[in-house]
C-alpha cells in the first residue's frame, strides 16, 4: 500500500494519453475552494498504477481522492502563504518525468507517436499538474519546518515498538573513498582526436555512415550498439555540460568539431530538434591509460594517504581538495545507501571494494589500488572504513539516528494531521457520493457541502 500511494506523488498520468481509450463524458468528483478534482484523474491514476505493476488495493480510489484533496488544501494554503515555487523546479521536475516515459516507450518519436502529442505538448498538459505538486511539497515542508525531536521522545517511540516487531539489521557500513584519474599522455590524447577527426571526414564525405562508425568505434558501451544515438535536454543537469553546449551550436545533419568532455573526446552529429529537445549520435574516444601512469596516480595518491594518517590532513578535507569521483565529492568521499543515509551493507558496494574492506580494521585506510568505475574508466582510490555494526536487532545503541528519524517523521505526520484538522473546516469542500463510504474521507466528509 505504501509503495502505491508513493507512486502518485512520483509519477502523473502522460501514460493516459499513451492508450487507446473510450471517449467517456469527464465528471467532477471533488472539490476543494477553487480547485477541481476530475473523475478522469482518479480513474487514468488507478490504471497507470496497474500497468507500471503495482499492487492496487480495491478501495484505490479512497487513497487516491484522499491524497488528491490533500494536496488541493495544501496548494491552497501555499498560494495564501506567498511559499514560493521556481519555474526552473517545475521545468526540472517535468523533464525527469519526460525522460522516464521516452526510456519507456523506446524514444521521443514513439511517445509522441503514441501520446498524439508533441513533446512540448505533454509538458504544457501537465505544467499546472506538476507546479501543484511542487507548491503542495514546499507548503508541507514549511508546516513541519520547526518540528524537533528530543532524546525522551526517541526513547519513548522506541520503548512503544513491540520488543517481537523489532527489525534485525545484517552489518552495516559507513565506506569513504578519495579517487584519482590517470591522466593519458599526450601523444595518446593526439591519436583519439585523429580518430575522430578521420570520421568526421568519411561521413562528410559520404564513404561511411555515422551511425556504422559509432557501431564499430565508439567507447560509449551505453549508445554503442545503438549508433551513438541519445536524446537530451538543453536544461538537463545529468548531461556533460560542453557535450550540451557543442551540440546546440549544430543543425540537423551537421556534424560537431572533436571536443573534450568529462568522459573523453567526442563529435557529434545532430539528428533532430525541437525546442531545447535534441537528438544525436556521437562517438566517444576514451584515450587508454598506461601503468604508468597509473603508477604516477598511486604513488600521489599515497602521498595524500601518508598526509591523513599523519594527522596532516583531515580524510573529508582531502575529499574536497583531491578527490575527482563526482558521485562521493560533496558527502566527504562517503557511499550512500539505498535509503539515502551513509550507511551501506555489502551487496551495495563493488566486488572491489569489497575485498579491500576485508583487510580494513575500522578507522584504517586502505593502500591505493587501481579499479575500474562504473563507467569502465581507470581510476585509482583509496578506501577508509569510517564505521561498521554487527548484524542485530533495532536497538538504541547502534541505532539511535534511525530511531530519531522515525520518531521525527511521525512527529511531523501527527502535526500534519493536526494541521489539516484544524484547516479543513476553513475551506469549501464538495466530495461526490460515490466516495460516502470512505473512511479515510471521514474528516472530510464532516465538513463537505451536501449534494
Amino acid at each position: 500500500m505504501k509503495s502505491f500511494i508513493s507512486s502518485l506523488f512520483i509519477l502523473f498520468a502522460i501514460t493516459s494519453y499513451a492508450q487507446p481509450k473510450k471517449v467517456l463524458a469527464d465528471k467532477i468528483v471533488g472539490v476543494v475552494g477553487d480547485r477541481i478534482i476530475l473523475k478522469s484523474d482518479i480513474d487514468n491514476s488507478i490504471e497507470d498504477a496497474k500497468r507500471n505493476g503495482q499492487d492496487v488495493p480495491p478501495d484505490a480510489n479512497c487513497y487516491i481522492m484522499q491524497q488528491a484533496l490533500i494536496r488541493k488544501a495544501l496548494v491552497i494554503q501555499s498560494e495564501k502563504d506567498s511559499v514560493p515555487v521556481g519555474e526552473e523546479e517545475v521545468e526540472q521536475d517535468l523533464e525527469q518525468r519526460i525522460r522516464y516515459y521516452i526510456q519507456q516507450y523506446g524514444g521521443k518519436d514513439r511517445l509522441e507517436e503514441i501520446s498524439g502529442r508533441t513533446i512540448y505538448q505533454i509538458k504544457e498538459e501537465f505544467r499546472q499538474t506538476v507546479k501543484e505538486q511542487r507548491m503542495a511539497d514546499a507548503m508541507r515542508n514549511k508546516i513541519v519546518e520547526n518540528i524537533k525531536i528530543t532524546p525522551a521522545e526517541v526513547k519513548a517511540y522506541f520503548e512503544a515498538i513491540p520488543k517481537d516487531s523489532l527489525p534485525y539489521f545484517e552489518s552495516e557500513l559507513e565506506v569513504a573513498q578519495i579517487v584519482l584519474y590517470p591522466k593519458a599522455n599526450r601523444e595518446l590524447e593526439k591519436y583519439a582526436q585523429d580518430q575522430l577527426t578521420e570520421y568526421k571526414k568519411q561521413v562528410e564525405s559520404g564513404t561511411r555512415k555515422f551511425e556504422t562508425l559509432a557501431k564499430l568505434y565508439s567507447d560509449d558501451p551505453g549508445t554503442k550498439d545503438n549508433g551513438g544515438y541519445f536524446e537530451f535536454n538543453r536544461n538537463d543537469k545529468n548531461v556533460d555540460k560542453n557535450f550540451i553546449l557543442q551540440a546546440y551550436k549544430l543543425k540537423v545533419g551537421q556534424i560537431s568539431p572533436v571536443f573534450k568532455s568529462q568522459f573523453g573526446y567526442h563529435i557529434i552529429q545532430m539528428v533532430s530538434r525541437s525546442g531545447d529537445d535534441m537528438a544525436v549520435r556521437h562517438i566517444l574516444k576514451v584515450p587508454p591509460v598506461t601503468q604508468d601512469e597509473v603508477n604516477e596516480a598511486i604513488m600521489r595518491l599515497d602521498s595524500i594517504r601518508s598526509k591523513i594518517i599523519a594527522g596532516v590532513l583531515d580524510f573529508g578535507e582531502a575529499v574536497g581538495k583531491y578527490s575527482e569521483d563526482d558521485n562521493s565529492k560533496f558527502t566527504a568521499g562517503r557511499h550512500r545507501g539505498r535509503d539515502g543515509s551513509s550507511f551501506v551493507t555489502i551487496d551495495e558496494l563493488d566486488k572491489d571494494i569489497v575485498k579491500m574492506l576485508d583487510k580494513l580494521k575500522v578507522g584504517e585506510i586502505s593502500q591505493p589500488a587501481a579499479y575500474k568505475d562504473e563507467r569502465d574508466k581507470q581510476g585509482v582510490r583509496i578506501v577508509y572504513l569510517v564505521s561498521k555494526t554487527q548484524p542485530h536487532r533495532l536497538n538504541m545503541k547502534d541505532d539511535y539516528n534511525k530511531i530519531a528519524q522515525n520518531a521525527l517523521e511521525e512527529k511531523k505526520a501527527k502535526h500534519i494531521t493536526k494541521w489539516f484538522e484544524q484547516h479543513i473546516p476553513t475551506y469549501y469542500i464538495m466530495i461526490d457520493q460515490v466516495y460516502q463510504g470512505c473512511s479515510l474521507l471521514d474528516k472530510w466528509l464532516q465538513y463537505a457541502t451536501k449534494q
